[in-house]
């Protein structure tokens, strides 16, 4: 049981190298399979959603780590809404296609369309008004201290090799000292003050801004995902941050892992079923983090072990961003999850989903180590540059000496 652990803390450790070293991989779902390495402009970073602050349109963002964007693929953003969580009983999806980087139609299921240049800052406003979009090059507002999760993967991997004990559900043991010694880590790069590895990088951004009347037909409690579509079928996808790279294929051979994460990039929300065992094995491992078993968000310490992490792997899987659009205040990731499954009242009023400005890597580990949002800390709490989440097109532009040296292009 060791042995096994062992070896998920030293995959672990191998892909948070993967989440920042290479020059290309830089956000927090990137180049995970041969399709998207093949062609970074069907890759998506990142994904936005949230509220505006008038309380009368979604924003959302789809970053691409492609440099350009493809003619032949549509790049598409679900929107599922529903009265309750997790029960959504309509769709709408907002779908792009590029002719080149100044020519683009987007359309709002068949009600509204926007065709022409979308690189103005302001945006190109759609036929009937209810949208209007941005699409080019902007700074990417995701960052993470990607050395220094590595170092603490590494603590980790050292504590089990010298003899830490792990349980039946895959949780380890780790001493006060380990404890100390990953923590310690997480927030420094190289003993030093926590470095952004993302710094300075540059994204592909599409930008809408679209009325909720036109995406809120089942009810106010909407749920995100992303999708880029070719020709033939689904190419990737994204929800939320980290699940597909951090849980998913750790332990497998590069060619199954491949396989894996291929079906997953096909597959939908309501697919999330198949990803639900592959999930549940590699959070034990998180639990562990703070020395304590079993206090994870959503751990069930009185089910078989097998099942104790059943119930959050069962919600990753789902893998969407939920917006409560009944709100315009918006500053929690996983604020709606966390009022309709952990009894947190006080966020009931909050739109959770995810701006630009949220520290959602933080949140993200946080959960997951011991059921807070706010234990682990990575060091870092905001980008470099100033992003909005107010003011369209929201992401900054890119970094001016990138630009003047063709970084991006």
């Amino acid at each position: 049981m060791n042995r096994t652990a062992a070896t998920r803390l030293q995959a672990l450790a191998c892909l948070a190298l993967s989440l920042g070293l290479g020059h290309a991989a830089q956000a927090s779902d990137h180049l995970d399979t041969p399709s998207v390495i093949g062609d970074p402009r069907a890759d998506i970073g990142d994904l936005y959603a949230w509220t505006a602050p008038d309380g009368k349109h979604l924003n959302l963002v789809m970053d691409i780590v492609g440099h350009t964007f493809s003619d032949k693929l549509d790049y598409v953003f679900h929107i599922d809404s529903g009265r309750r969580f997790g029960h959504s009983t309509a769709s709408t999806a907002l779908r792009c296609r590029f002719r080149s980087g100044t020519d683009v139609t987007c359309t709002a299921g068949d009600a509204d369309k926007a065709q022409g240049n979308p690189g103005d800052s302001k945006g190109l406003v759609s036929e009937h008004g209810s949208f209007r979009v941005f699409a080019g090059p902007r700074d990417d507002p995701f960052f993470n201290n990607v050395k220094g999760t590595r170092a603490a993967y590494d603590k980790a991997h050292a504590a089990l090799e010298a003899g830490a004990k792990v349980d039946a559900a895959g949780c380890p043991a780790f001493d006060a000292p380990t404890v100390r010694a990953v923590a310690d880590e997480w927030r420094h790069t190289q003993g030093g003050p926590a470095k952004n590895l993302l710094a300075g990088w540059t994204t592909s951004a599409i930008v809408i801004s679209i009325e909720l009347g036109a995406v809120n037909k089942g009810g106010p409690l909407l749920a995100v995902w992303a999708a880029t579509q070719g020709p033939t079928r689904q190419i990737d996808r994204a929800g939320r941050p980290l699940t597909g790279n951090a849980l998913l294929g750790t332990l497998a051979p590069e060619e199954i892992s491949d396989a894996f994460k291929e079906t997953y990039n096909m597959a939908t929300p309501a697919d999330g079923a198949k990803f639900v065992d592959e999930i549940a094995s590699n959070l034990g491992l998180y639990d562990g983090f703070d020395g304590k078993c079993g206090n994870q968000w959503l751990a069930d310490g009185k089910a078989a072990p097998a099942r104790r992490y059943h119930a959050l792997a069962a919600l990753l899987a789902d893998d969407r961003l939920w917006v409560n659009s009944a709100s315009a205040t918006c500053t929690r990731f996983f604020a709606v999850e966390r009022a309709a499954l952990g009894g947190n009242r006080e966020l009931a009023k909050d739109c959770g989903g995810r701006t630009p400005n949220y520290s959602a890597s933080n949140v993200w580990r946080s959960m997951l180590v011991d059921g807070t949002p706010d234990s682990v800390s990575d060091g870092l709490t905001r980008d470099e540059r100033e992003h909005s989440d107010s003011v369209f097109p929201f992401l900054a532009a890119p970094d001016a000496q990138a630009a003047a040296t063709g970084a991006y292009q």
